[in-house]
């Protein structure tokens, strides 16, 4: 038996798409050693905590919510499905419905939903015409069992359900508040092959962190090798 491994995760650079608000800086990246001089290199790095491929933890919405540094690795690691949604038109809402058609009898406790949204990386429409959930089907997900919920898409969130609004984020506030870590920006979904495979989820471990920047990746058995 042999593993595939597909990596899930945008690269860090100066110039990356972040996003369009104050609380979320944009990446610098300075060479500080030089190998000709120092003879080393090493850099500084400037980067949000929401920057990239990322995980949130609870404490990013919920006052009393766990850390990113607090959060099992049992969590971050393990079994998931992958549901395609990638024939969800822009600025649309799924269902529980489409979520319980689509998933059966299965009860995974990681669920990653693609978008093929990744094509969009680099646009301001990343960020403001992307799918969502309905408030009804995180709900849904929540009494499902789910534990981490990922996506290629920005949040889980309507994009006009931001700060400032009368109903701001609450997908987050449902999901986030029951402890369901969420991993945003996933990058190459459409290269896993399977449904079911081993997802790897590790940010970066921030001490009293909201959330982190996190290396993403799907293992597959290839069982006819």
């Amino acid at each position: 038996m042999q593993r595939r491994i597909v990596d899930l995760t945008y690269p860090i650079h100066e110039g990356m798409t972040t996003f369009p608000a104050h609380w979320h800086p944009f990446v610098e990246l300075s060479i500080l050693g030089r190998l000709g001089i120092e003879a080393r290199e090493t850099r500084k790095i400037v980067i949000g905590t929401h920057t990239g491929t990322h995980c949130d933890a609870p404490r990013h919405f919920i006052e009393s919510g766990c850390t990113i540094d607090q959060v099992p690795l049992e969590t971050l690691v393990g079994p998931a499905v992958l549901l395609d949604l990638s024939e969800t038109k822009p600025f649309e809402a799924v269902s529980s419905a489409v979520l319980a058609s689509r998933l059966g009898d299965r009860r995974p406790e990681r669920l990653v939903l693609r978008f093929d949204w990744s094509s969009r990386w680099g646009s301001l429409a990343y960020y403001t015409d992307h799918p969502f959930l309905a408030e009804e089907a995180a709900t849904w997900l929540v009494a499902r069992g789910v534990k981490l919920l990922g996506m290629d898409t920005p949040m889980p969130d309507d994009p006009k359900n931001g700060r400032g609004t009368a109903n701001d984020s609450p997908n987050h506030k449902i999901l986030l508040g029951s402890g369901v870590i969420l991993v945003e920006y996933l990058n190459n979904l459409a290269g896993i092959s399977a449904e079911s495979f081993e997802l790897v989820v590790l940010p970066l471990k921030i001490l009293d962190g909201d959330g982190a920047p996190a290396r993403c990746i799907a293992i597959e058995n290839d069982e006819s090798a």
